[in-house]
């Protein structure tokens, strides 16, 4: 289904430079299976994908309600959206070699 939209997807450059996978990999595919309700196939193509849209909604939220102070919570995401994104990429590494 959203091999179809490959050919719209911007390419990975270190992928294409290096032939191994970096560790935003397979992102752009898991956002676009969770836009058409493949939710559990999108953790498995980027287990980060739900921790980075939270991330970034909550920037976005940052922008739009001026009025209240989200940094705590932006730096707070921003963490745990990052562990989860080098636990996973090391995971991927051991598991595919």
């Amino acid at each position: 289904m959203y091999y179809q939209m490959e050919k719209y997807m911007i390419p990975c450059l270190f992928k294409k430079t290096t032939g191994i996978d970096c560790v935003g990999c397979g992102f752009q595919r898991a956002v676009y299976m969770v836009f058409t309700g493949d939710f559990k196939d999108a953790f498995y193509m980027f287990p980060a994908v739900y921790t980075t849209l939270l991330f970034f909604s909550i920037v976005l939220l940052n922008f739009i309600d001026t009025k209240r102070n989200y940094h705590k919570l932006i730096v707070v995401s921003a963490i745990v959206n990052v562990l989860i994104m080098i636990i996973s990429y090391i995971y991927k590494m051991y598991n595919l070699y």
